[in-house]
């Protein structure tokens, strides 16, 4: 039996290149872990677009750490778990809040200018926190300032070697453990990139659903790629949607950032109440799962398709000041944020599922480590705590790089040669206007059946849907959007799996027919691992902590 590949050799010549450590993808996650192991090893960076197309760079929040006066580990601890709805891995969120603090300096001293008032810096507050803890860059630019900062580190006496425009396309396997990638180069070339280690630091997959927050690249390509290469995939039924983006047709939708509720921005409904203030004691500033499960209430009861944000009882000025990017963001699209009601709605936003880790960043899969939104960490339980997106990123981008010291300083960890075991065969693939209506198509009945709130009927409505637009496909060309659409039909597929297995709803999984928690039968993972024997998925449910 091979393990499955996506694309074909097609006759192509392939160039060969061979590293210490290759990273695949350019948020925080593949930023800090290529920084970090430069120091020592041969790196190479291969990411699909350029590195302002991530959803690092769009990130708008900030960092969440307990480095404020009246904070702590322990409350940010509490918090985390609270926000992760009885599926966080302590020991995980222990790593999390700890080394935070010292991950964050860290970034000040490679030169990340974070927002500070009279020399201090400035902590906001968003949903679900204790106290105000988010430290932010820029205003609501956070992500701009810290990847530039990491970019500007990597670059400047860096040993990092950088490939833009490269869409990995699979991870390499010889005698079970990785040992590279395959990619597609802008001209349609394949390289063979043999490395002693790989750290998959892809990222999110918002872009399976109409609408989402996400850039265009976020189409689960390394979820897909771990799967195929045989990787533990764990919680892929819980995609958070974030409350606050604004209500229109734009792919990606413009978010407008949690930390505008944080400093006393309102939601309300279309006859302008608040809403939140009776259905959590943290009213708007609520875990994010219930603030979106309040507003889908509110929309059905009062036939809107959108609620309302509300800041202007805020300051002018401050609004200017403190939220620039959303600012002018609103005023490009016709939206005044001092003086009008913002029409907002769920979108998704982060991907709490991915490759299963150990504490420092070990996938299933020898050789292969995974940090930040396409791993599986544990750290995120069933909801996402706003703004330990960045922090996990940057906690365990670099306990990969300590551990990678360990497993390359091992006599054995040589790269040689392998059989490369692509078809030769050339393949036409499908026509543009079929692979973009595909796509279209998985993104609606994703949304529609497997959106915010799921239900049985649905599910397998949306599992029947999937496997009729995946037989109507021929196999595809060396062609990123083929491949991207593929990479969204195996995922998609996956997440309905998973969903529709577990019954009851637990944070940002929502479902209609099970509407509680299930404490003695559900507080249990959902695992998902490839069987070559059978060419399928085979779904395992563990409990909490196991793999």
């Amino acid at each position: 039996m091979t393990r499955p590949y996506l694309c074909a050799r097609g006759g192509a010549d392939i160039r060969y290149s061979s590293y210490d450590v290759l990273v695949i993808g350019g948020g925080i996650g593949g930023l800090t872990a290529a920084v970090g192991a430069a120091r020592r090893w041969n790196v190479a960076l291969l990411t699909k677009s350029t590195f302002d197309d991530t959803a690092t760079f769009l990130a708008q929040g900030g960092i969440a750490a307990a480095i404020g006066p009246y904070d702590s580990p322990e409350l940010h601890f509490r918090d985390t778990l609270v926000a992760g709805a009885g599926l966080c891995d302590e020991e995980a969120v222990h790593i999390l809040v700890e080394e935070g603090p010292g991950r964050v300096r860290e970034l000040e001293h490679m030169g990340t200018k974070f927002d500070k008032r009279e020399g201090q810096l400035v902590l906001a507050s968003e949903g679900a926190h204790s106290v105000p803890r988010v430290v932010r860059a820029g205003g609501d630019a956070t992500g701009s300032v810290v990847a530039s900062a990491l970019v500007d580190a990597m670059i400047t006496g860096s040993r990092v070697e950088l490939h833009e425009n490269e869409f990995a396309v699979d991870l390499l396997t010889d005698e079970g453990r990785c040992v590279g990638a395959v990619s597609l180069g802008a001209d349609g070339e394949l390289t063979v990139a043999l490395a002693r280690a790989v750290v998959l630091a892809t990222g999110g997959a918002g872009q399976v659903f109409s609408n989402t927050t996400n850039p265009d690249v976020a189409t689960g390509d390394g979820h897909a790629m771990a799967y195929r290469a045989g990787a533990l995939l764990r919680d892929l039924e819980f995609m958070q949607f974030h409350p606050t983006a604004l209500h229109c047709d734009e792919d990606p939708t413009f978010l407008i950032t949690e930390a505008l509720r944080g400093e006393g921005a309102y939601l309300v409904d279309r006859q302008g109440r608040r809403f939140m203030e009776d259905a959590h004691p943290q009213a708007e500033l609520a875990p994010r799962d219930v603030v979106v499960r309040r507003m889908k209430r509110v929309m059905e009861e009062s036939g809107t398709d959108c609620v309302w944000l509300d800041a202007r009882h805020l300051p002018g000025d401050f609004l200017k000041e403190r939220f620039p990017t959303v600012y002018a963001g609103l005023c490009h699209r016709g939206f005044d944020l001092e003086h009008e009601l913002i029409p907002v709605s769920p979108a998704s936003h982060y991907f709490v599922g991915g490759a299963v880790t150990d504490l420092w960043g070990k996938t299933s899969l020898p050789g292969l480590y995974a940090c930040g939104e396409v791993s599986s960490s544990g750290v995120h339980g069933a909801n996402r705590l706003a703004s330990n997106s960045l922090l996990e990123g940057l906690v365990f981008g670099e306990r990969v790089v300590r551990d990678l010291n360990r497993y390359l300083s091992a006599p054995e960890r040589s790269v040689r040669k392998i059989r490369l075991e692509l078809s030769d065969e050339s393949r036409q693939g499908n026509p543009p206007d079929l692979v973009r209506t595909a796509a279209v198509e998985v993104k609606k009945t994703m949304s529609r059946l497997c959106g915010v709130v799921r239900s049985r009927e649905g599910l397998q409505e949306a599992a029947r849907a999937l496997s009729t637009i995946r037989e109507s496909l021929e196999p595809p060309s060396r062609n990123v959007e083929e491949l991207e659409l593929f990479n969204l039909l195996t995922l998609a597929s996956l997440m309905v799996s998973s969903a529709l297995t577990r019954e009851e709803s637990r944070g940002v999984h929502l479902r209609s027919d099970f509407p509680a928690p299930n404490e003695e039968v559900w507080r249990r993972h959902i695992s998902v691992r490839y069987d070559p024997s059978s060419e399928a998925a085979v779904l395992n449910v563990t409990r909490r902590g196991d793999t």
